[in-house]
C-alpha cells in the first residue's frame, strides 16, 4: 500500500500546471507533453552541470526528447489551421 504522502511526494517531484487555454482534447494532451519536455530538459540540465552527462550526451537527450515532442505536436494535428497565439 502507498505511503499517505505519496502524493504530495509525487507532486513536488513531478509538478504539473493547470491549464488555462481554450480546452480542447488534443491540446490538454499537447500540454501534458509540453511540461512532461520541460521538466526532462531540466533534469537534463542539471545532470550536466553536476558532471553526471557530457554536454554532447545532455544535447543528444534533448534532441530526442524534442523530436519526440514534434512528433505528439505532429500527430495531435497542434497548430494546423488555428488561429496565431497570443502573446500576454
Amino acid at each position: 500500500m502507498a505511503e499517505p504522502n505519496q502524493n504530495h511526494k509525487n507532486n513536488f517531484i513531478y509538478p504539473r500546471s493547470r491549464y488555462y487555454g481554450k480546452f480542447q482534447p488534443e491540446h490538454l494532451v499537447f500540454n501534458a507533453n509540453l511540461q512532461e519536455f520541460a521538466q526532462r530538459v531540466g533534469y537534463i540540465s542539471n545532470l550536466e552541470t553536476a558532471g553526471k552527462l557530457t554536454p554532447q550526451e545532455a544535447y543528444k537527450r534533448i534532441k530526442t526528447l524534442w523530436k519526440q515532442l514534434k512528433h505528439s505536436k505532429k500527430q495531435l494535428s497542434i497548430g494546423k489551421d488555428s488561429e496565431p497565439p497570443t502573446i500576454l
